[in-house]
């Protein structure tokens, strides 16, 4: 396990869905997320797990079906009243699974 990696995956997610967060709370009105949120959430986290990615060097493909896992726990956390907390654990998860993906090699052109 690549500890470096770990703590990378962990902080750029963490910024990113911040990040977009902010700008989201922002921009609409709280109704929205009370509709919509069981789309725009998965989709942001989803949005954010690509730019962590690709930031990182890491396989898209293999990022993302580690945010999609990561995702599941937070998901049943939101179903019983502790959002936040299943935010933390999906960043925690979704860390642990990119610091064992291998990193992709630059192609020389």
């Amino acid at each position: 396990m690549d500890t470096s990696l770990l703590w990378r995956s962990a902080l750029v997610q963490l910024v990113a869905v911040g990040v977009i967060f902010a700008v989201l709370a922002i921009l609409l009105p709280h109704g929205f997320f009370e509709s919509w949120g069981w789309l725009t959430g998965p989709a942001a986290w989803m949005l954010c797990a690509a730019l962590t990615a690709r930031v990182l060097d890491l396989p898209l493909g293999s990022t993302l079906l580690g945010a999609l896992l990561a995702g599941i726990p937070d998901a049943i956390c939101v179903l019983i009243g502790l959002h936040e907390l299943g935010g933390v654990i999906a960043i925690v998860l979704f860390a642990l699974w990119c610091a064992r993906l291998p990193r992709q090699k630059a192609v020389a052109a």
